[in-house]
């Protein structure tokens, strides 16, 4: 790998796309070019027909130590400068929290700060016995964004998101499924896992994991009245989609549907 790759790549087989984070010199942890390609990365496999389900997950045994802290001084160093990285971080965070069809991030090792925001953004998180999950910006002096602290309170709920944010200590992935951090543990290879539940995510109908995505982004952010309009119209299109047509005639012919999101 060059100097100059920003370390993130990304591999599609079978409908299922894995985006991997690939520093594990740094336990994956992200420096501002990284922001800028997961953006770019997930945008472009949004344009994609052929995929349907992605995977985040890092290399080396660690997910994500969160913000390449040793760049601060030059990408972060003041208010101003930490506006505009702030800025690209959080588009970041929300074309992969936008990204039209299920996401699962796939941890093992660290997933603290950033990395922990960035598995928050994912909508399913699966985590092994060597999971570390948290955000230390108590220890750094940092302020979360209203993103990532609204991402973390909507998963796990006021008193735990405190105690998060408060304390900034590494949950173990035990505590982090009882306060709903985590939704699966793994016991073995989390990113074999991760492809196992994607297969399952993968055969069915698209446009519903879409539209009933959408709608429950909608409720969990208080805006489904709205968008009222803009959800009928997503429900209408998929009474009309060809996938409606296709699930009909297998459930009458005893058969497993074969949807192309259409």
């Amino acid at each position: 790998m060059s100097a100059d790759t920003p370390y993130v790549s990304s591999e599609v087989r079978d409908g299922i796309a894995v985006v991997t984070l690939c520093r594990p010199e740094k336990r994956n942890a992200i420096s501002l070019a990284m922001w800028r390609k997961l953006a770019v990365t997930f945008r472009e496999l949004d344009a994609r027909s052929d995929v349907r389900v992605v995977i985040l997950t890092g290399s080396g045994g660690h997910f994500c130590a969160g913000a390449d802290i040793s760049e601060f001084d030059e990408v972060r160093a003041d208010a101003g400068s930490a506006q505009r990285y702030d800025a690209i971080a959080e588009q970041a965070t929300m074309t992969i929290k936008q990204w039209r069809g299920p996401t699962i991030a796939a941890i093992s090792g660290f997933a603290v700060g950033g990395g922990c925001g960035l598995a928050l953004a994912c909508d399913f998180r699966l985590a092994d016995h060597t999971a570390k999950i948290g955000i230390t910006a108590a220890r750094l002096g940092i302020v979360y964004s209203l993103l990532d602290t609204g991402l973390l309170y909507r998963q796990v709920g006021l008193a735990a998101a405190k105690r998060i944010l408060f304390g900034g200590e590494h949950l173990p992935v035990d505590e982090a499924v009882r306060i709903g951090l985590v939704d699966f543990p793994v016991a073995d290879d989390v990113q074999a896992a991760g492809m196992q539940f994607a297969a399952k995510l993968v055969s069915n109908a698209p446009l519903t994991s879409a539209g009933s995505k959408q709608i429950l982004d909608a409720l969990a952010e208080g805006s489904s009245e709205e968008k009222r309009a803009e959800i009928d119209q997503l429900i209408a299109d998929a009474y009309q989609s060809a996938d409606y047509k296709e699930g009909r005639a297998a459930f009458a012919q005893k058969r497993r549907a074969q949807f192309r999101g259409i």
